[in-house]
């Protein structure tokens, strides 16, 4: 049932299936397996959210510091939609945007987005080594479980250069990653109805007065 429901509303992530039948019955069981999935991406993504920050449990980090998802306001979410950046900077608009990726099967990409961000602050020639490889078993080489969508010179060229490994090995691979969710899964996000919700500004109600 989700890899029906995935056909329906896939667009870039990955080869679409043009077997399904056509007419108007089909037409709407596919609207109606759409909304279906919508519906369960809005689901697991708010439980996701606030999974993140507990009431009475939150979570730390590393050093002790706290972290939690603030639910942002309009003014705050409607940044999201001036730049791409603007979205990525946003603790609570990242984890949206990973729940969104997931809702489309194309999750790797941001995954594979993060690992090079997290990469390239590597100090350690030592863990920088071993990081290269991970991330080159995880995304770039063949079959790789969260393989990414990239030309096969841009994989040999990473083959080569994890060999001796620097903080620059995987900029275009990362690059092109980045260009792909900003050109095709980002304007859609900023369709979705999750997006739109979060930038509508709370209706005033007012009760009339009694005479």
């Amino acid at each position: 049932m989700q890899s029906a429901m995935f056909l329906a509303v896939q667009h870039d992530c990955r080869p679409m299936d043009t077997s399904a039948g056509s007419g108007h019955k089909s037409e709407e069981k596919r609207e109606k397996m759409k909304r279906t999935l919508l519906k369960d991406w809005k689901t697991r993504l708010s439980y996701f959210l606030q999974n993140s920050s507990t009431p009475g449990k939150p979570k730390t980090g590393k050093k002790g510091k706290q972290q939690a998802f603030i639910k942002p306001s309009p003014e705050e979410a409607q940044l999201w939609s001036e730049a791409f950046d603007e979205l990525l900077a946003s603790k609570y608009g990242l984890a949206a945007f990973r729940a969104f990726l997931k809702s489309e099967f194309c999750e790797e990409n941001i995954e594979f987005w993060l690992a090079c961000e997290d990469f390239k602050k590597t100090k350690s020639p030592q863990k920088l080594s071993s990081k290269a490889r991970k991330i080159y078993t995880d995304f770039i080489e063949k079959e790789a479980p969260k393989e990414i969508n990239i030309d096969f010179q841009t994989k040999t060229l990473i083959a080569q250069n994890i060999q001796e490994a620097t903080s620059g090995c995987f900029t275009t691979a990362q690059k092109r990653v980045y260009s792909l969710m900003e050109n095709n899964s980002y304007p859609r996000f900023l369709e979705s109805e999750f997006y739109q919700d979060l930038c509508k500004k709370p209706q005033i109600t007012t009760e009339p007065h009694a005479t």
